[in-house]
């Protein structure tokens, strides 16, 4: 008895916290038909952007492999005028990722932003004078919003197409509610209580 009522108490503390809702974590594949136009690379992949808007950061994480040409540069473009297809200018740091290696058709990388520096940006993009002036907040909730709505994407440009030669948009990974998780507590709380008994008779 005293294994579920712990168990439950857990649970109902879990539930009783507040939602981490300011961490989202978005992913997307990568193909030559999702360029705009598409090509015929074969090449494969696949982007994770982890946005905290309470931390101001964004964690860029991708791989790739069987690209037709050697890899140039790789950036976030941003926004389109159409979810999921068009073309934009790019909104992270140029000419590409800091400290991404080139000249290969594989690879992979990772690396966390912190959204408070203009370094974070493409100058062009944050010093746009009609939208953010400069203003880093504003850009940074400008990008989450593209992509969370489809309208940013992450390419990696080649010597086979130096416009791009594969890109992804992303989808949002949807994180369970904390009830989710107390249920699963209890739930788990009741079975071992039931096999404790179990062994006990």
């Amino acid at each position: 008895m005293r294994m579920i009522l712990s168990t439950l108490a857990a649970a109902g503390a879990l539930a009783a916290l507040p939602t981490q809702a300011h961490i989202q974590t978005f992913v997307g594949t990568f193909s030559g038909g999702a360029e705009f136009p598409p090509n015929s690379s074969l090449g494969t992949g696949s982007a994770t952007v982890i946005i905290d808007d309470h931390d101001d950061t964004m964690q860029v994480t991708f791989n790739y492999s069987g690209l037709t040409g050697n890899a140039t540069a790789a950036h976030i473009h941003c926004c389109t005028v159409a979810a999921g297809t068009g073309t934009s200018g790019v909104a992270t740091p140029t000419p590409t990722f800091p400290g991404m290696v080139l000249g290969n058709k594989s690879g992979s990388y990772d690396a966390l932003f912190d959204m408070t520096l203009p370094t974070s940006f493409n100058g062009a993009f944050l010093n746009n004078q009609t939208t953010f002036k400069g203003n880093t907040a504003l850009a940074f909730a400008a990008l989450v919003d593209g992509i969370a709505s489809g309208h940013a994407y992450l390419n990696i440009h080649s010597s086979f197409v130096p416009g791009g030669e594969i890109r992804a948009f992303f989808t949002l990974v949807p994180v369970p509610e904390p009830e989710t998780y107390a249920l699963m507590l209890a739930g788990l709380g009741v079975l071992g209580w039931a096999a404790r008994r179990k062994q006990q008779r």
